[in-house]
């Protein structure tokens, strides 16, 4: 029969630093995130191209805003949102592959997405708010992920 004595509860276990638990549970939760953003670059990024589609397709299937500041044709925002679609999900497909350059792309990329959508604003303001929150979280859980390691 040994006499030693029990671990205390507040004690690291052997090995481990006293911080270990919450720094991990921050990295699971930014790598969580960055899967989240890669997933979230990619379906935009289809989404995108579906809605470049229906504006190259139809110019009548928009409304028409009238007089707006940043009025282009709907063909040309079609081919724009299209040519953004395709880049969208090649990078986030390398988010999801732990690729530095998609991360630091990726950043960019949710950017510009965000000012086209705030454009795109009066053709479609419930979709362009809504992709306008996703490149908004995308930005934060790229810029805050640690992990650069490959995560499927």
């Amino acid at each position: 029969m040994s006499t030693s004595t029990p671990p205390s509860a507040g004690a690291p276990a052997p090995g481990r630093a006293p911080h270990d638990r919450s720094t991990s549970a921050r990295e699971s939760w930014a790598t969580g995130g960055t899967v989240f953003a890669g997933v979230l670059l990619m379906v935009s990024g289809i989404m995108a191209i579906l809605n470049g589609i229906a504006a190259v397709a139809t110019d009548d299937i928009y409304t028409s805003i009238g007089n707006y500041v940043f009025k282009f044709s709907l063909t040309s925002w079609g081919w724009i949102h299209i040519g953004l679609g395709v880049v969208l999900a090649v990078v986030g497909y390398g988010v999801l592959k732990g690729a530095d350059w998609a991360r630091a792309l990726g950043v960019g990329l949710a950017s510009l997405s965000l000012l086209l959508n705030f454009i795109w604003l009066p053709y479609q303001p419930l979709w362009a708010l809504t992709v306008i929150a996703i490149d908004i979280f995308v930005i934060w859980a790229l810029c805050t992920a640690h992990s650069r390691r490959a995560v499927v």
